[in-house]
């Protein structure tokens, strides 16, 4: 694999975390540095950042903050830790549907219990593990890439919902890393996006980020996608997920249940791609995945304006569930899981762990 993304959307610079603006893409593109835990809160918060895995690299930034911040009240240490994991378990609570955010502020949680040295050895210990987070997710990402490209029919055109790729992640992406690597043996290869109401993190994000790379790339409505799917226009399908149970069901952007029902009715192959650190094993179905609700300007808003009477009713799921059945294969790094998905992701995490200890 040599295709490599131009976009890095949060890296640790120098105490800081620097990270994309992606509120303002496509109109501007730009970088702001998070300096402070509650900043960092409100950055994931307001979806400056977002995408589960570069969440969780930002909940893991939050945390080095809050530590730094802390410092400067020269607290003893015992209490220094009692008050910094109180903040890691606030910092774990700003999204509450992307498992890895609550996995990355866990990863600093345990360095902190851990920890018996000092406040100036305990913060470089967890600025080691934000920048290992950060620089291991592009590594997995990639690995996810290539595991997928192994499904990807020559020539294919692949639909993708909501924003999986550099600008979610690391800097590779999980579906559009599927993408980059199939591109990369194949430059036949080409992307049908979605829009992603209420967001458009396809529009905005999806078709960005892939224009920028030169991966050919054509923009639908969300209703669109059962058209192009009759015609034969659409060879497979392939999304992230911000949280995955026990059983396979997967939490991704509202619409995606929409997409897989679609996909299965054409006998079109849909597939999820993610790490394995967004797999659940606490929650055994769908059913027990907390879903967010959002603001519901976002729905009845569109570029600051409103696009609706102001009286009538709302109702914003930022995610759905897709059932298990639904799903072709989830696509890890450390290969491709299919049905029945309980035995095939426990010997995920038993494969895992024996390349941990190698």
């Amino acid at each position: 694999m040599t295709f490599e993304s131009k976009i890095r959307p949060i890296q640790w610079v120098n105490g800081v975390s620097r990270m994309l603006d992606q509120t303002v893409i496509p109109y501007e593109y730009k970088y702001i540095d998070v300096t402070t835990g509650q900043q960092m809160f409100d950055a994931i918060k307001t979806m400056i950042v977002r995408g589960a895995p570069a969440i969780g690299i930002a909940g893991a930034h939050g945390v080095v903050l809050y530590a730094q911040e802390l410092e400067k009240q020269n607290l003893p240490f015992e209490e220094f830790k009692k008050q910094l994991i109180e903040k890691a378990d606030y910092m774990a609570t700003s999204r509450p549907t992307a498992v890895n955010l609550m996995w990355a502020c866990k990863q600093q949680r345990d360095i902190i219990e851990k920890s018996n040295s000092d406040i100036k050895t305990l913060i470089k210990e967890l600025t080691k593990k934000a920048i290992e987070i950060e620089l291991d997710d592009i590594e997995r990402c990639k690995k996810i890439g290539d595991n997928g490209a192994e499904v990807v029919p020559k020539g294919a055109t692949i639909l993708t919902h909501c924003n999986a790729g550099a600008l979610a992640t690391g800097g590779y992406g999980t579906a559009l890393g599927v993408v980059r690597s199939a591109y990369d043996k194949d430059n036949t290869v080409q992307v049908f996006a979605d829009e992603t109401r209420p967001r458009q993190q396809g529009a905005r994000l999806t078709t960005f980020e892939l224009a920028m790379d030169g991966i050919p790339v054509t923009l639908i409505t969300d209703g669109m996608c059962s058209y192009f799917m009759s015609k034969g226009m659409i060879d497979m399908v392939c999304v992230g997920a911000d949280r995955i149970a026990a059983n396979g069901d997967t939490a991704n952007k509202i619409g995606t249940y929409t997409v897989a029902i679609s996909a299965k009715y054409h006998n079109i192959p849909f597939y999820i791609a993610a790490p394995l650190s967004t797999i659940d094993t606490n929650i055994k179905s769908g059913k027990e995945i907390p879903i967010e609700e959002r603001s519901h300007e976002e729905v009845t808003h569109i570029n600051g304006k409103i696009i609706c009477s102001d009286k009538v009713k709302v109702i914003n799921p930022g995610f759905d569930v897709t059932p298990n059945e639904l799903i072709a294969g989830i696509i890890t790094e450390v290969g491709i899981l299919r049905a029945p998905y309980e035995e095939s992701i426990k010997k995920a995490f038993e494969t895992h762990q024996k390349l941990l200890l190698q």
